[in-house]
């Protein structure tokens, strides 16, 4: 698979009213673990770590959770640096502008909690942006784990601090193959 960075997850956050209908679900193994996706209504709408629970074959009919699983994959073996998912994390309108600030953190680089507040145009609301940031429904697709703190420290990350510091290593490593190659 070739990597695809041209496209910005953010023009595939809906802003909309929350999704409904059935929701389907997928297990799939990473090097941060397990993780369960989810899918509702043509978008995706949650990535959740689960840790050790059984790893499912992926043999689901939902295209957006095949989508997904192939472009982790391909996110994790280091031949992409950008998803192209429809998306639907459900929040409030401040979360959801938090989140569509996240999708426009280039690729193995890092921004901190008050440039995310400067950036949605709330610049004293870096408090409230660390606590969007940590209720983020869809972390590696919507990249929480590439927002610091001011001092660049790497501070709180709802999947755990070893899943962050992993997913930053990963992506400044294959940053630098391709910045070399």
């Amino acid at each position: 698979m070739t990597a695809n960075t041209t496209r910005s997850t953010t023009d595939a956050v809906a802003l909309g009213p929350a999704a409904t209908g059935h929701v389907d679900t997928v297990t799939v193994d990473s090097p941060v673990g397990a993780l369960e996706l989810r899918a509702r209504a043509g978008f995706l709408t949650h990535v959740l770590f689960v840790g050790s629970a059984p790893i499912e074959t992926v043999d689901t009919d939902n295209p957006v959770l095949r989508a997904a699983v192939e472009q982790l994959n391909a996110y994790f073996a280091g031949e992409s640096t950008a998803f192209d998912l429809p998306l639907r994390p459900e929040g409030t309108p401040f979360q959801q502008r938090v989140w569509a600030a996240l999708a426009d953190i280039p690729y193995g680089e890092t921004r901190t909690y008050a440039e995310i507040a400067r950036a949605i145009g709330a610049p004293t609301a870096y408090r409230a942006v660390g606590a969007a940031n940590g209720q983020n429904p869809l972390p590696i697709v919507l990249p929480c784990h590439r927002v610091i703190g001011s001092n660049g420290s790497l501070t709180g990350y709802g999947g755990g601090m070893e899943r962050k510091r992993i997913l930053l290593e990963l992506e400044a490593r294959v940053r630098l193959q391709r910045e070399f190659a």
